[in-house]
């Protein structure tokens, strides 16, 4: 009990005094993070809105087949970006493993069909008359897709807080693909990991109440959104 009270003491220490190497770590992990949903956002929102407001071949069984890549585990998509990025794999050639640029992939594949699922979602459960109203007044695809997405926004928010939530603390795929180097691939889930498995706690509970703190923060806001959709409505 001791030896957790030392820890805990000394994490507060670590974030107090604005350790260099652990807001390094912190940085580092929203840095790609945010690229990696500022990437996928808005391809996986036009999809999401191609998917619900389009009827087409195949349609239903991709809104499944997103539906069901949302729980596809880190570490499957950490060791196919592996296979595929390693020196004898067939994009060996591009040099990207053990790279923040494969990192922010294995996160863009993880965050995506989230996205694209609970955008569809959101999508879906607009009133379709707000669509057709547009289409009716002759308003050009570019302004109908903005004037739903702005009906929309609320659901939406809360999809980009959830896919951000999901890749912020993932593990798997940073620790494969990103090789948990210091100063340049190691984000918070990876250094939590090797801190632990090294028995030098302070660090690690020094990121997991960052971590801890960034979901506080990103429930109060989907608490917020959603409260303030319900009252629009």
């Amino acid at each position: 009990m001791n030896d957790l009270s030392s820890a805990t003491l000394e994490a507060v220490r670590l974030l107090i005094s604005a350790d260099s190497e652990l807001w390094e770590i912190i940085f580092l992990s929203f840095s790609v993070s945010l690229k990696a949903l500022l990437l996928s956002a808005p391809i996986a929102i036009l999809v999401a809105y191609c998917l619900a407001y389009f009827n087409f071949f195949g349609r239903v069984f991709l809104v499944a087949v997103f539906n069901t890549a949302m729980s596809i585990p880190a570490v499957v998509v950490g060791l196919t970006l592996y296979l595929l990025l390693s020196r004898a794999g067939p994009l060996g050639d591009l040099k990207l493993l053990f790279t923040q640029e494969a990192m922010i992939m294995g996160q863009i594949i993880l965050c995506f069909p989230l996205l694209v699922a609970l955008s569809y979602a959101t999508l879906y459960a607009t009133d379709r008359r707000i669509w057709e109203t547009a289409v009716t007044l002759g308003a050009s695809p570019i302004r109908v897709i903005f004037t739903v997405l702005k009906e929309a926004k609320f659901g939406l928010m809360a999809a980009l807080i959830a896919a951000f939530g999901r890749i912020i603390a993932e593990v798997g795929s940073s620790m494969m693909v990103g090789g948990n180097i210091l100063h340049y691939t190691r984000n918070i889930p990876t250094a939590i990991a090797l801190e632990t498995s090294k028995g030098s706690f302070a660090q690690g509970i020094a990121l997991g109440l960052v971590l801890l703190f960034l979901a506080l923060l990103l429930n109060l806001a989907l608490s917020y959104i959603q409260g303030v959709g319900e009252v629009k409505t």
